[in-house]
């Protein structure tokens, strides 16, 4: 959700502020609202928008039910985020589907914003529930886009209805038309229509599109943005709303770097709500849009619900249930780690499902430092060990620990870190199956935030039985001389020194000298 990031900072940073005041003043409410407009605005949002959000917003923050909580900060920030939950649409928004199938979606929109690898999105994910999508290439205007459509159907595996070549080529509404009657003869139970889209907006793209939709009656009509458009988003959507309507609004391209708070005024200003996002290339990277679950992650609340989908998602049941097993009994393996990695990585990136978590942007800097290749650098070198050997890594000597170095490409200090890794982690998996605190190296208890629990001083001075030379032992500490001198005699083993001076205690040198004479 990188588009978002500069806004979620600025927010979170303007609310930071209010955590240490146990009482709200109005000059307190005031500041803060002025630093949430400034940051609304510098993310384009929409200026009517902006104003009545901030309205509301010091409205409550001012009202009884802020002014009686026991934490009003905490108050207000809930406040934001019920309000930002507005702004986004409120409720979840999921699919009309027909009746009597198909279900015909109509996909409308500038020219870039995505639509066709979106329709690809879309088929993957209904395919997901049970669905039998057709997608259909009614873009005939735009270059090789009824070849893109084939390629990105056939990576999701969904079937193409593209009778016409394309290039400037066919009557897209017969396309379309024909394409229902197909999918009904084929029992495909959903159509998804991907219409042609223009640099801008104008009339010959709006009576195409209308035309599209009079011909097919599509069941749902879904706008289809690039959430980094800017301030012409809102223009926009108003300019397809008045000239062919819509149903829905789907944002994409939220992995981008721009400030795309544009994409927050749609719903509001249109008063149609968004129901899909689309956040990365891969077809995979495609949700529902959630407003609660956005305005959380927005203010850096996080984003559980969404979290733990993906991972029911990414992991088999009965595989984690058999995992669980192996680390409680000891019996992980790095075949395990490796098979771990891998799901991880195939479910569309570990760093963004760390950042759903709750103050993940507090962590950014590593998160950003973090290279994903270094999974693919530990799945070379546990690739490249025998079965036994990832099964027991405790029999890699040095011999082995170079073959698999120069088998994985890497060093065998690179093969050494990873076992020590997998130990440490092996370690703390089993404590944490087993109901105890992790001790993270480095940091100590996770339960202690870092810290140690206070241990009780121990009790300097003597500990002799006999009052008197406990005493004299005590006066030698109080003037810091030694408290047991050394005997002038030879100490044990002939090394101590002659001549009644102390004797320091035996250097690792003579420790080893006396070893050898030992004969050990």
């Amino acid at each position: 959700m990188a588009t978002f990031g500069s806004l979620s900072d600025r927010l979170t940073a303007a609310l930071a502020n209010l955590r240490s005041k146990g009482v709200l003043t109005a000059s307190d409410v005031d500041g803060t609202v002025r630093e949430i407009r400034r940051a609304l605005l510098d993310a384009d949002v929409n200026l009517d928008v902006v104003k009545a959000f901030t309205a509301r917003v010091r409205e409550r923050a001012l009202g009884a039910e802020v002014n009686k909580a026991l934490n009003p900060a905490q108050q207000v920030v809930q406040v934001v985020n019920e309000e930002l939950i507005g702004i986004l649409g409120g409720e979840t928004r999921r699919l009309e589907f027909a009746k009597q199938p198909p279900t015909v979606i109509m996909l409308a929109g500038l020219q870039g914003a995505g639509k066709t690898t979106l329709a690809g999105k879309l088929a993957k994910w209904l395919e997901r529930d049970g669905h039998t999508p057709l997608l259909v290439a009614a873009d005939l205007q735009r270059p090789n886009a009824v070849q893109q459509l084939q390629v990105v159907g056939e990576q999701a595996g969904a079937t193409v209805f593209a009778p016409e070549p394309g290039n400037g080529v066919g009557d897209p509404v017969r396309v379309a038309k024909d394409a229902v009657r197909f999918a009904r003869d084929k029992q495909h139970d959903v159509v998804i229509i991907d219409t042609a889209g223009r640099l801008g907006v104008d009339a010959e793209l709006m009576k195409q599109a209308a035309n599209i939709r009079r011909a097919t009656d599509p069941d749902e009509v879904l706008f289809v943005i690039d959430a980094m458009i800017g301030q012409d988003a809102v223009a926009t959507a108003k300019a397809f709303q008045d000239g062919v309507d819509f149903t829905g609004v789907v944002l994409t391209k939220l992995d981008g770097d721009a400030r795309g708070g544009a994409a927050l005024s749609v719903a509001s200003v249109t008063g149609r709500p968004i129901v899909f996002a689309s956040t990365g290339e891969k077809l995979e990277d495609f949700e529902p849009f959630h407003p609660d679950r956005m305005a959380s992650r927005i203010l850096d609340l996080g984003d559980i619900l969404t979290l733990i989908e993906q991972a029911q998602q990414a992991f088999d049941e009965q595989e984690a249930l058999e995992l669980a097993e192996k680390i409680a009994t000891s019996q992980f393996t790095l075949d395990d780690f490796l098979k771990q990695m891998q799901q991880l990585r195939n479910r569309g990136g570990l760093m963004k499902m760390i950042g759903m978590l709750p103050g993940a942007r507090q962590m950014r800097e590593q998160l950003d430092q973090f290279d994903e290749r270094e999974i693919v650098r530990t799945e070379a070198i546990i690739q490249s060990m025998t079965p036994a050997e990832r099964h027991n890594p405790k029999i890699l000597n040095g011999s082995r620990r170079l073959r698999i170095a120069r088998g994985s490409g890497m060093t065998v200090t690179d093969v050494n870190q990873l076992v020590q890794r997998f130990d440490q982690a092996a370690k703390m998996m089993k404590t944490v199956a087993r109901g105890g605190v992790p001790q993270v190296p480095g940091m100590g208890p996770m339960g202690y935030g870092g810290r140690k629990p206070a241990q009780p001083k121990k009790k300097s001075g003597s500990k002799s039985g006999n009052p008197a030379k406990r005493a004299a032992e005590n006066k030698a500490l109080a003037e810091g001389r030694p408290a047991k001198p050394q005997s002038a005699g030879g100490a044990g083993f002939g090394l101590g020194g002659g001549g009644g001076a102390v004797q320091a205690q035996p250097s690792a040198e003579d420790l080893e000298k006396l070893q050898k004479l030992l004969g050990r």
